[in-house]
């Protein structure tokens, strides 16, 4: 016998089972048919590897073989209760009158605390009983068996109302203490299979986000996909991971996934306090029985026993997965949060790597960035400056034909404004790798850039001795508003075909100058706009200025006084 995957599972310990069916069959007292039924049950509890259906053929073996109205299967959880309870007999219409499941109290809990089997012929006058609760139909003989697995109790099975007799006799005892044995070893098995099949689960997931991050998914995908994983394999309600509100002391959802996710999602940052406080510092999961008594949110949303690990190998946590049921649920055990512990702490480390690396391409694509800018300007444009002397010096000598003195004036020009682009470039990319910088540079470069989609065009952009830090507030704010209107007038009025603008600091002014080829502006015609940027400067002591270059087109000034030193050109 093997799993799915082909690993083989331990046999059952026959031996031991034969022995104990032995010891056990030779207490029954009965007929020959009683044997049988019991070996056949034996066989039957011992059929597939389903713990579900496992549990459910064991109660409706000893059902069965004790000839009982009613039975049920408790499963012992970490905490001394039940925290399973497999019942047959029983409709689905009285069980969901009757409410939650029991905890293991009264008499269920009689054998939880003392392993050995009880029998009694009116369950009311057990001294432990502490009553039926509403809509439980009526019961009075009752049998309990523990069931062991290896050296533990795993659960204990509970018989009611014995049918043809007024209790269950030393027979019926021992009948279902031998179907226990079987069960026992039975249940091991199915155990060992659900745990082979449950690392199957946590490694495929591992794989699948292993690939995602491989594939360079976006960070908040990854983490959808970590906390999608993690509720389906431990069976939660609600899952979500929080992360440090800008390193501030409380805690915002990145992701949320499951039932109420969109409202956990939308709530206020929570306090970095409590079990979230111990999950972030912590190594290990932090086990909650009511995350109502935590959170707010809990309450709001209905849910109890919670979960929280570290999303970090070591040190304090990068965030923090919450997982959460119900109320009503089960809590979570070692069963489900070792294996969780290890998840969260894979992925982690995943995606520190995935960032790292990423860190590292975006490093080496700065470093070849800067020096393909700093080739540019020493050794492109240098060149370039170099051709543009020697075509003026060759233009100064020719004077016969005309046709050659213009197109030699031309490739001047050509050189020229080859240059204007090839430095307004390398502006603008050294003005990128700051993204994060809000100055007085960046954000010129961040205008002009904007208006490249309305001009059909980008404009060529220089800036010279511009003291960006040292730049008063007031005209560092009204700088990107000149920029704005002025080629936004360009755009609307002008039909150009190239635009400069080129900034300069010295002698204490600062001078903004945009510069088109366009059609200039009418005679009589008087553009709001400007009158607008005219009130500006005057506000600041400065003036505004309309041109028109030789070649036709507009050239806007717009000066202001400027505090501080200027910067060297750039």
């Amino acid at each position: 016998m093997s799993t799915e995957s082909g690993e083989p599972l331990p046999r059952l310990r026959l031996d031991d089972l034969l022995d104990e069916l032995h010891a056990r069959i030779g207490a029954v007292r009965s007929t020959r048919d009683r044997v049988q039924s019991l070996l056949q049950a034996v066989l039957d509890v011992g059929r597939g590897l389903e713990l579900s259906q496992v549990l459910h053929r064991v109660v409706e073996a000893a059902v069965t073989l004790a000839d009982a109205e009613y039975g049920a299967l408790g499963v012992i959880g970490e905490d001394r209760n039940l925290s399973a309870f497999v019942p047959v007999g029983m409709s689905d219409e009285i069980q969901e009158r009757i409410g939650p499941l029991p905890r293991g109290h009264g008499l269920l809990g009689t054998l939880i605390q003392c392993p050995e089997p009880v029998r009694t012929a009116d369950v009311a006058g057990h001294p432990d009983f502490r009553g039926f609760p509403e809509h439980h139909p009526p019961m009075r003989s009752f049998l309990g068996v523990p069931i062991r697995v290896r050296d533990e109790v795993f659960g204990n099975l509970y018989l009611t109302n014995r049918r043809g007799a007024p209790e269950f006799d030393a027979e019926d005892e021992a009948v279902v203490s031998a179907l226990a044995v079987a069960a026992g070893v039975a249940i091991d098995n199915a155990r060992l299979y659900e745990d082979a099949r449950r690392r199957e689960t946590w490694l495929a997931a591992a794989a699948e986000i292993t690939s995602a991050l491989l594939a360079d998914r976006p960070q908040t995908e990854v983490l959808r996909m970590v906390t999608r994983h993690a509720l389906r394999n431990v069976s939660a309600d609600l899952g979500a991971v929080l992360v440090r509100a800008d390193g501030a002391q409380v805690l915002r959802t990145a992701v949320a996934v499951g039932e109420g996710a969109e409202l956990f999602a939308g709530l206020r940052p929570l306090p970095r306090a409590g079990p979230l406080a111990a999950a972030f510092t912590g190594c290990g999961a932090v086990v909650v029985d009511d995350l109502s008594r935590e959170l707010r949110a809990g309450e709001e949303l209905g849910l109890g026993a919670a979960v929280l690990v570290p999303l970090g190998a070591a040190g304090p946590a990068r965030g923090v997965l919450l997982l959460a049921r119900g109320k009503g649920r089960a809590s979570f055990g070692t069963a489900e949060t070792g294996p969780l512990v290890g998840f969260a702490a894979q992925a982690a480390v995943g995606i520190e790597l995935a960032e790292r690396r990423k860190h590292a391409r975006r490093t080496a694509t700065e470093e070849e960035r800067e020096r393909v800018m700093d080739d540019l300007h020493d050794v492109a444009v240098q060149r370039l400056f170099a051709l543009g002397m020697g075509l003026e010096a060759l233009r100064r000598l020719v004077r016969y034909p005309p046709e050659a003195v213009e197109r030699l004036t031309r490739l001047v020009d050509d050189v020229d404004t080859t240059i204007k682009l090839i430095s307004s470039a390398v502006l603008r990319l050294r003005l990128r790798e700051q993204p994060g910088v809000s100055t007085l540079w960046a954000r010129v470069a961040a205008t002009v850039e904007q208006a490249a989609g309305p001009l059909g065009l980008t404009p060529v952009l220089r800036m010279e001795g511009i003291p960006d830090g040292a730049t008063p507030g007031p005209v560092a704010d009204q700088v990107t508003g000149v920029l704005t209107e002025a080629l936004d007038n360009v755009a609307r009025h002008a039909r150009a075909r190239s635009v400069d603008v080129h900034l300069v600091a010295g002698d204490g002014m600062l001078a903004v100058d945009v510069t088109d080829d366009g059609t200039g502006i009418p005679e009589g015609v008087v553009l709001g706009g400007l009158a607008d940027l005219e009130v500006r400067a005057a506000a600041l002591g400065g003036g505004l200025v309309l041109e028109t270059p030789p070649g036709g087109g507009t050239r806007l000034r717009w000066r202001v006084p400027l505090t501080g030193h200027p910067r060297p050109t750039t």
